[in-house]
Order: C-alpha cells, then structure tokens, then sequence
C-alpha cells in the first residue's frame, strides 16, 4: 500500500476519532444524541476537503470532488437539522438509552466511534480520486458528474415535494404521492443512493479505486434491508394501516417506475389531479451513517 494512502487513511481515523469524541461530548451536554445522524455526513465532507487540500492531484479533478462531497454533506446535513429542530431527541436513541441503561454512556461512545469508523469508509471514494495521477478528466469521470447533478436535483426535489405535500392541512393524515413520490415510495433513498452510485463511478479510474463500489452496495442494503425502507414503512403501516397498503400495492418500492394498475378506484389527494389511494404516512427520509 502506498505510504500516502496509508498516510491519509490513518490521517482520516485520527480525524474522525477526534470529531466524533467531541460530537459525543457535545450531544451528552445538549441530551441528544442525534445529533450524530448531522455530524456523520458532515464528517464525510470534512474527510474529502482535507484529501483536497492534500493531494497534488489535478485540479479540475480535485474541484469536482469538492463540489460534489461539500455539496452533498451540507444539504443533507442541514436538511437533518431543519427536520429536527425543536422535536427532541429522536426516539430510536431514547430506545437505546432505556435499552443500556446504566452503561449507556459508554454503548452511546461506542455507537459514535463505530459512526466514525463507518465514516472513513464511506469517504475512501474521494480518497482514491484524490490519489489520481492523470492530468486530465475522463469520460467516466465526466459521467459520473453527471449523475451526481441528477440525483443531487432529485433528492432535493423529492425532499422539497414531500415538505409542501405536508404543509398543506388538506392533506393531514395522507402520505404524499405526488411529483417523484408517485413512482417511488422512497425516491429520497434512491437518489442517495444513485448518489454513491456517483461517487463510486468518479473513483472507478484512480489507484484502487474498484474498492469505492462496496460504497452503494452496501448503501443500498442499509437502505432497503436493514433501517431505511423497513423502519419507515413499519411505521407507515402502523400509522395508517390499510390506507397504506394500497399505496405499497400501486407504488414501486425503490426503484421510480410507472404506477401499477390497480381495478380499485383510488380516492383524489385534495388539490392534486393525480388518482391514488387513501393517503398514508410518508416514508422517512435518509438521515446518516446510522443505518
């Protein structure tokens, strides 16, 4: 292995093992330990400045990492805050505390550095660009710019679509199906994930770059088999039940795709012109590192 890849490698776990030592101090002061879903993409994009500002790589290639990885940490990372503001910590780590008890600071430390562990991971795509000795752009390179514009676009709509679906009071009680929201159930995650899809591609070509593409490989299990779909629509079915069935009946899971005909005429959402079923809750929304 390279001495400036094994150099930055133990540069990041130094990096994260600090950040996230002070994160936890942090949200044990302020009670809320969410506050690790915020620091856990912010620590990403900390990660691929700092393999910027290190590399001696070309710049076109280095300025496109950056755009990519600040554009990304801090859309997400806000969006997580703005979610959050002023609704407490969030249940699943209130579970978590009951759950250790006496011993839950130390599990909670535990659950922050395995976050940063998790972390330096996720950010060896920009690592390995950062490494790239050519002294041009390539075709994939140039694709995968381009899918990162896509899916960037698409979560952010999806996002800002199922933000205006819930402030309307007509619509209290329903779960949004309209714009991206009719053709998936989760477009949020499958942005994120064609997200990474892009962030791998962008590595594909630098020195040990095939190693990024375990990134969306397990960016998608996470999503679709452990925490991400599971959670959100367990809550979603516990929520509205029925109503919510018949929208997992019509409605791809994952992947957008036209709407499944279904012989059950589904009611209209007040001021849409879209037909669908009885709304329902709306699935959640890909927070961080915590899978």
């Amino acid at each position: 292995m390279p001495q400036t890849l094994l150099t930055s490698l133990l540069l990041a776990c130094a990096v994260e093992l600090l950040f996230m030592l002070l994160l936890f101090c942090y949200g044990k002061r302020i009670h809320n330990a969410g506050i690790v879903d915020i620091g856990w993409s912010f620590s990403i994009t900390l990660l691929a400045i700092i393999f910027c500002l290190r590399s001696k790589g070309y710049s076109p290639r280095l300025f496109l990492m950056a755009v990519m990885a600040v554009c990304w940490g801090l859309r997400l990372s806000v969006y997580i805050f703005w979610r959050g503001k002023g609704k407490g910590e969030d249940p699943r780590y209130e579970a978590l505390r009951q759950k250790w008890g006496a011993n839950q600071d130390r599990k909670m430390l535990e659950f922050y550095l395995l976050q940063g562990a998790v972390a330096v991971f996720f950010s060896t795509p920009f690592l390995f660009a950062s490494l790239n000795p050519s002294r041009e752009l390539s075709w994939l390179e140039g694709l995968s710019f381009l899918i990162w514009i896509a899916s960037f676009t698409g979560e952010s709509l999806a996002d800002k679509q199922l933000h205006a679906f819930k402030s309307d009071p007509d619509h209290q009680g329903r779960t949004c199906h309209v714009g991206l929201w009719r053709y998936s159930r989760h477009p949020n995650y499958f942005f994120e994930w064609l997200t990474w899809c892009s962030f791998s591609l962008f590595a594909l070509g630098s020195p040990y770059g095939w190693i990024s593409i375990l990134c969306p490989v397990l960016i998608y299990h996470f999503l679709v088999n452990v925490t991400g779909i599971p959670t959100a629509e367990a809550q979603s079915l516990k929520s509205r039940g029925e109503n919510y069935r018949q929208y997992q009946k019509v409605t791809s899971k994952f992947f957008p795709r036209p709407r499944k005909k279904t012989q059950v005429p589904l009611p209209k959402v007040p001021g849409s012109n879209s037909t669908n079923s009885k709304q329902v809750s709306e699935p959640g929304t890909f927070g961080s590192g915590t899978f």
